[in-house]
C-alpha cells in the first residue's frame, strides 16, 4: 500500500518546471477548498440566522401563555400560578395584565404638534421586568421611578420613541376603552355621550426606552408597566393571564397541551411558535433554500474533481503505461488515481474549513456585513460556528470525491500498455 500512496502523492503534488498538473492540482483544491468554505458559511449564516431571530422573538416574550376564552380578565389565584410553576418542564410562571391604549406625546414633543400611537400596555411583574430592562434598556433607569402624583411609570420601545418624539423622562397621555364600552358602541347601543365618559385617560412618564431590535409589532407597540401600578388604575386584582417559561422548548408542545388539559376550561394555552407562527415561517423557508445552495455547491466541486482527475489521466498516461508494463496490477492503478483523488479532496477540505472559520471569526469580530434591522430584525450577519457542520461538510465532500473519482481512476486503469507508452 505504502508504493500505491507514494506514486500517489507523486502524481498529485510533484513539482516540475512547467509541469501543467501541478497547476491543474492547484487549481482543483482552490475550487474544492472555496466550494466547502461556501457550504460551511451558508450553514453558519442560516443557522446563526435562525437562532439570532428565534433567541430575540423568545427572550422578548414568554415561551407559553395561559389566558382564558375571547381574552377575559380573571382574578389573579396564587393556586393557579403555584399549579401552573409546579407544572413538570415548567422553569417559572408569572402574571400579566395587557391592556390596548392610544399613547399620545405632549405638543410641543414633535415639531409643535402631538403623535398618537397606538399601543399595548402590558403589567409585569417587578422580577419580570428588572430581568427584561437588564437585558434591552437603552435609556433611562432600569429600577422604577417614584410615583409623582399617581403618574404611571412606562418603559417605551426605541422605534415607538422616536415616532412619538419623545426621551426618557418626558410625559405622555395614555386613552383606552373598557372591552364592554366598545363593544356597545360597535353595536349602537351606547352614544357619543357614553363614550367620552368611559375614557380610561392616564398620565404617564416615559421612565425608560428599551431596544430588542425587534421593531415591527414589537418595539412599537409593547409598552411595560409594573403589573401592581396597572391593575390599580385599571383592573384591581385582575389580570390577562400567566406568563410560562420551560426547561426545555423541544418540549414546548407536550408542556402546552398537558398543561391546558391540567388547567381545564376556561383557560386555553398557546406557544410562542404559534403566537409568531408567521415569523417562525419565514424562518422556516430561509432553512429550506439552504439544501438547494449546499446541492449545487456540492455538483460543483464533484465535476471539478472528476476533470482535474480526467486531465491527470490524460497528463500521467505514459507514466501509467510504463507502470502497468513493470507489472502493476489494474486494481493498484485505480488505487493510485483514488489516493490522488483522497489526497486532492483533503487539502482541499482543510483550506476551505480554515477560510470558513476565518472568515466567521474576521465578521463576529468587526461585524462588516450589516443587514436593515427593520426588516430581518438583527443587524449585522450572525454567523455560527458549529463544528458538527465542518466534520459533516468535510465528510460529504470527502465521500462524493471518492464515489465519483472511481470513473476517471478505471480509465487510467484500463489503458493498454503499448498505446499509453507511444502517446
Amino acid at each position: 500500500m505504502k508504493p500505491v500512496l507514494y506514486i500517489a502523492r507523486r502524481f498529485a503534488f510533484r513539482e516540475r518546471t512547467g509541469s501543467r498538473p501541478a497547476f491543474i492540482v492547484l487549481a482543483s483544491v482552490i475550487g474544492i477548498a472555496v466550494g466547502t468554505a461556501a457550504l460551511i458559511l451558508t450553514l453558519s449564516i442560516v443557522k446563526g440566522f435562525a437562532g439570532s431571530v428565534e433567541g430575540k422573538l423568545i427572550s422578548f416574550t414568554s415561551h407559553i401563555q395561559v389566558r382564558q376564552g375571547d381574552e377575559q380578565y380573571f382574578p389573579a389565584s396564587r393556586y393557579e400560578q403555584g399549579l401552573i410553576a409546579g407544572f413538570p418542564g415548567v422553569v417559572s410562571a408569572s402574571p400579566f395584565l395587557e391592556k390596548s391604549f392610544i399613547l399620545r406625546s405632549r405638543p410641543g414633543e414633535r415639531k409643535g404638534s402631538a403623535a398618537v400611537r397606538p399601543v399595548v400596555l402590558k403589567g409585569i411583574t417587578a422580577l419580570e421586568r428588572k430581568a427584561f430592562l437588564k437585558q434591552y434598556l437603552i435609556g433611562g433607569e432600569g429600577r422604577r421611578q417614584p410615583t409623582e402624583n399617581g403618574i404611571l411609570s412606562l418603559y417605551i420601545g426605541k422605534t415607538l420613541a422616536e415616532q412619538l418624539g419623545v426621551k426618557s423622562g418626558q410625559k405622555v397621555l395614555l386613552a383606552g376603552l373598557d372591552r364592554e364600552v366598545k363593544d356597545g358602541i360597535s353595536s349602537g347601543n351606547r352614544d357619543i355621550v357614553d363614550l367620552f365618559a368611559s375614557l380610561d385617560l392616564e398620565a404617564a412618564r416615559i421612565s425608560g426606552i428599551y431596544d430588542t431590535g425587534l421593531q415591527d409589532g414589537f418595539d412599537d407597540v409593547v409598552v411595560i408597566a409594573s403589573l401592581d401600578e396597572v391593575q390599580k388604575r385599571f383592573h384591581p386584582d385582575m389580570i390577562s393571564g400567566y406568563d410560562v417559561r420551560v426547561g426545555d422548548l423541544s418540549k414546548i408542545g407536550t408542556i402546552s397541551g398537558e398543561l391546558a388539559r391540567q388547567l381545564g376550561f376556561p383557560f386555553y394555552t398557546y406557544t410562542v411558535f404559534e403566537r409568531y407562527a408567521n415569523l417562525f415561517e419565514w424562518l422556516k423557508l430561509q432553512k429550506n433554500i439552504s439544501p438547494l445552495l449546499i446541492i449545487t455547491i456540492t455538483v460543483v466541486a464533484v465535476f471539478n474533481i472528476i476533470s482535474t482527475l480526467l486531465v491527470l489521466v490524460i497528463e500521467k498516461t505514459r507514466e501509467i503505461g510504463m507502470l502497468i508494463a513493470l507489472g502493476l496490477e489494474p486494481r493498484k492503478i485505480r488505487l493510485i488515481f483514488l489516493g490522488q483523488s483522497i489526497l486532492i479532496s483533503l487539502a482541499g477540505v482543510a483550506a476551505g474549513a480554515a477560510v470558513a472559520l476565518s472568515l466567521t471569526l474576521f465578521e463576529q469580530r468587526f461585524h462588516l456585513i450589516t443587514l436593515p434591522e427593520k426588516s430581518y430584525f438583527i443587524k449585522y450577519v450572525p454567523l455560527m460556528i458549529d463544528p458538527l457542520d465542518y466534520l459533516m461538510v468535510g465528510l460529504a465532500v470527502i465521500f462524493l470525491t471518492m464515489l465519483f473519482a472511481f470513473i476517471p481512476a478505471r480509465i487510467a486503469s484500463s489503458l493498454n500498455p503499448g498505446t499509453a507508452l507511444t502517446t
